[in-house]
C-alpha cells in the first residue's frame, strides 16, 4: 500500500473556501497531476472520479438522477470525460442556488471556450498550477509577492541575503512542481516519471481530445516548444523546426493549450510606447518538462547558456503564475519587445488598477545597473503607471538600483 503523504497547503486553499461559502459551484482547472483532486476533495462530502469507468457509466446513463443520489458537496473529478454532467450541474444549480454544492476538476479546457458551454454564469472557474516553492518551503498564507510589490515596492523584498545560487535554482527547476515526483529523490525514478508524463501527454491525453493526431509528430512539436520556452519565436520558425505544416502546428498548439501544458504570454501594448512587437511568448507549464523533453540533465543545461536562460525564465514565471489565483490585484501577464530589439522586458504584469510591474529575469549573480536599463526606460516612459521594476537574479543580495527599480534574488518570491 502506498504510504500516506501529508497534505501540502496550497495558495489557492483560502480562495476556494471563500468562494465555496458564497457560490454553488466551482471548477478547478489545470494540468494533470498538479494536485487538483487532492485539494478539491478537502471541500467535498462525495468524490466522483470519472477516470473510473464504472462511475462514468452511471452518469452517462442518467446524469441528473446520478447527481441527486450523492451527499453534497460533490466533487466531480475529470468531468470532461462525461461532459453531459455539466448540464446536470447547471439544472441542479438553477433549481437550488445554495452555496457549496459542487466542485468540478478537469485537466482539459476542450469545451470551456465554447459559447454553448452550460456552465456560463453558474460555475466559477479558478486555475491551479503545480506546486510553487512558496507552497513547498514558505508560507502559502502570506500575501502574494505580486500584491506586496504593488503595495510596498522595494520594501516587499527581504534585505537578508540568500544562500541560493545558479546551480541551486537550476536544481529547483529540474525538480518541477508536480507533487508526486517531488516526493522522489533526484535520480532515475524522478526522471522516468517526467518521461512517462510526456509520453502519456502525446499519446493518451492528446488522443482523448483529438484521436487524429500523430503522437510521433506531436512529440517532435512538443520538444521544439520545450527548447523555445520563454522565447519569442515566429510561427513559421516553430513549425519548420518541428517539420510540420502550418495547419498541423496550429492544431498541436491548441491541443497543448487545451491540456494546460502550454500557455502564451501576449505582447503588451500601450500608446505611450512605439514599435512594439505583437508576437507572444510561449511557455511550458513546468520547467522540469522542458528539461525532460530536451533530454538534458543539470550538466548539459549548464553548458548551454541560451537554454539555461530559458529554464530559469520558465521556472520564475511558473512561480509568479502560481500565485495569481490568490492575488487581489488581479494581475495579467504580458511581455514587451520593440520591433528593432532596442528594448525588451521579460514580463509586464498589468494590475487591475492599470499599473504595471515590470520583471527582468537574469541568470546572473552580480547584475549591474546596465542590466536594469530596460526597466529604467520603461519607468521613464510610463511615469505613474509604472508601479515597480524587478530584476530577479541568481545572486545573494537585494539592492535598490534606482527609483522604483529593485534587483532581488529569485528566492525573494517565496522567502
Amino acid at each position: 500500500m502506498e504510504p500516506h503523504r501529508p497534505y501540502i497547503d496550497r495558495i489557492i486553499d483560502p480562495i476556494l473556501l471563500e468562494l465555496f461559502a458564497t457560490l454553488p459551484a466551482l471548477m478547478l482547472t489545470g494540468p494533470r497531476a498538479t494536485g487538483k483532486t487532492t485539494t478539491a476533495a478537502r471541500l467535498a462530502e462525495s468524490v466522483l472520479r470519472f477516470d473510473k469507468r464504472e462511475q462514468a457509466a452511471v452518469f452517462e446513463a442518467d446524469p441528473d438522477a446520478a447527481l441527486a443520489s450523492f451527499p453534497e458537496p460533490i466533487l466531480i473529478d475529470e468531468w470532461q470525460l462525461v461532459p453531459n454532467v455539466l448540464g446536470a450541474v447547471k439544472r441542479a444549480v438553477d433549481a437550488d442556488h445554495r452555496p457549496g454544492r459542487f466542485i468540478l476538476t478537469g485537466s482539459s479546457r476542450d469545451q470551456l471556450d465554447s459559447q454553448m458551454w452550460p456552465g456560463t454564469g453558474r460555475i466559477v472557474q479558478k486555475s491551479m498550477t503545480g506546486l510553487t516553492r512558496r507552497e513547498i518551503e514558505g508560507d502559502p498564507t502570506r500575501v502574494p509577492f505580486i500584491d506586496r510589490v504593488a503595495a510596498e515596492g522595494h520594501k516587499a523584498v527581504a534585505p537578508s541575503p540568500t544562500d541560493l545560487g545558479l546551480a541551486d535554482y537550476l536544481d529547483l527547476a529540474l525538480s518541477g512542481g508536480f507533487p508526486e515526483p517531488l516526493s522522489y529523490p533526484p535520480g532515475l525514478a524522478r526522471d522516468d516519471w517526467f518521461a512517462s508524463y510526456i509520453n502519456q501527454l502525446v499519446t493518451r491525453d492528446a488522443q482523448g481530445l483529438d484521436g487524429h493526431r500523430d503522437p510521433v509528430r506531436l512529440r517532435r512539436f512538443f520538444t521544439v516548444l520545450a527548447l523555445t520556452s520563454a522565447g519569442i519565436v515566429t510561427d513559421k520558425t516553430l513549425y519548420d523546426k518541428a517539420e510540420v505544416n502550418r495547419a498541423t502546428a496550429v492544431a498541436y498548439q491548441q491541443l497543448l493549450e487545451a491540456l494546460f501544458i502550454l500557455y502564451r504570454v501576449p505582447a503588451w501594448s500601450t500608446n505611450r510606447l512605439k514599435r512594439l512587437t505583437k508576437a507572444p511568448k510561449r511557455y511550458l507549464a513546468d520547467p522540469a518538462l522542458l528539461c525532460s523533453a530536451a533530454g538534458l540533465d543539470r550538466i548539459g543545461i549548464m553548458r548551454d547558456a541560451d537554454l539555461l536562460g530559458r529554464v530559469i525564465d520558465t521556472f520564475v514565471t511558473a512561480q509568479l503564475r502560481g500565485e495569481v489565483a490568490a492575488c487581489r490585484t488581479r494581475p495579467e501577464f504580458f511581455h514587451l519587445r520593440q520591433e528593432d530589439g532596442a528594448h525588451e522586458v521579460d514580463l509586464v504584469i498589468e494590475l487591475a488598477d492599470q499599473r504595471v510591474i515590470a520583471v527582468e529575469i537574469k541568470a546572473d549573480s552580480t547584475p549591474t545597473r546596465k542590466a536594469a536599463r530596460h526597466l529604467i526606460w520603461m519607468r521613464d516612459a510610463l511615469g505613474d503607471q509604472f508601479a515597480h521594476g524587478l530584476l530577479l537574479h541568481t545572486g545573494p543580495m537585494a539592492t535598490q538600483m534606482d527609483e522604483r527599480i529593485t534587483a532581488a534574488p529569485i528566492s525573494a518570491i517565496w522567502r
